[in-house]
């Protein structure tokens, strides 16, 4: 018989998870309900929650662009503001002067672009790569065979043969600033890995990297993005042009997110 719960008891899970400032506990308690198959289950569901622990890693799947992508333990949980930077690197590849755009999803984590860029159906030749080998693993289920899921240090994962032929390289990289992880929600200082929030000093040491070798892989219309903050977007499009790109900042008021683009 299949496992319910009756409305008193999940009314007090709702105020459990409210009273540890889960935000949207309505929600949680629904899809923790879903998750679990016993009374058991449920309560070790539950605690968990309450102890910090993200929701993704407990459902195991998080939600990006209507797609449920695989999210392992320790892996960095795909935001809704990437959203934006996802939609905007499927309009370059769609725009593209090839037939078949070539999209590299840099510091792909669980490879929510590279999955959505497939998902919209231009026709892209897809790449998602990533330093943390879980977070590959994540990819390399997510991409399915319709992508290339790849391990390595930014562009030394990729194949040669893409050098000089990639026209979209998308980059969600750490943009967290190492003196500010501390004031980060528990969620994620405590649980997600430190290599896919700690930026460096100012926060764009990766974004630097990416910047300055993105040039030799880009076609000649070729074009960079990169998600960032609204108070970095000035630094980071020094920092592009200083690469040879020409930097644009766009900002989404909805998804409270902001992006730098550079073409070549």
């Amino acid at each position: 018989m299949e496992f319910a719960v009756d409305d008193e008891a999940a009314s007090e899970i709702v105020g459990a998870l409210r009273a540890a400032g889960c935000v949207f506990a309505d929600d949680e308690t629904r899809l923790l309900i879903a998750e679990a198959s016993s009374t058991a289950e449920l309560d070790r569901l539950v605690a968990a929650r309450i102890s910090g622990e993200p929701l993704e890693y407990l459902l195991g799947w998080a939600e990006f662009l209507g797609l449920r992508l695989t999210v392992e333990r320790g892996v960095f949980v795909p935001r809704r503001r990437t959203e934006y930077l996802a939609l905007e690197a499927i309009r370059c590849a769609r725009s593209a002067e090839t037939a078949s755009p070539v999209l590299v999803d840099l510091c792909c984590g669980v490879g929510a672009v590279a999955a959505a860029t497939i998902e919209a159906g231009i026709g892209a030749e897809v790449y998602a790569a990533d330093i943390d080998p879980v977070a590959v693993g994540c990819a390399r289920h997510n991409v399915g065979a319709r992508g290339q899921a790849v391990e390595g240090d930014l562009f030394a994962a990729l194949p040669a043969e893409l050098r000089g032929r990639i026209d979209v390289i998308v980059a969600n990289a750490p943009y967290v600033p190492t003196g500010e992880i501390v004031m980060m929600p528990s969620e994620a200082r405590n649980h997600e890995a430190r290599t896919a929030l700690d930026g460096g000093p100012d926060g764009l040491d990766v974004g630097r990297r990416i910047a300055a070798g993105a040039p030799d892989w880009l076609t000649r219309a070729g074009q960079l993005l990169v998600e960032t903050s609204e108070r970095q977007a000035e630094t980071a499009s020094g920092i592009f042009a200083a690469a040879g790109l020409k930097p644009r900042i766009l900002r989404s008021a909805d998804h409270d997110s902001t992006i730098v683009i550079g073409s070549r």
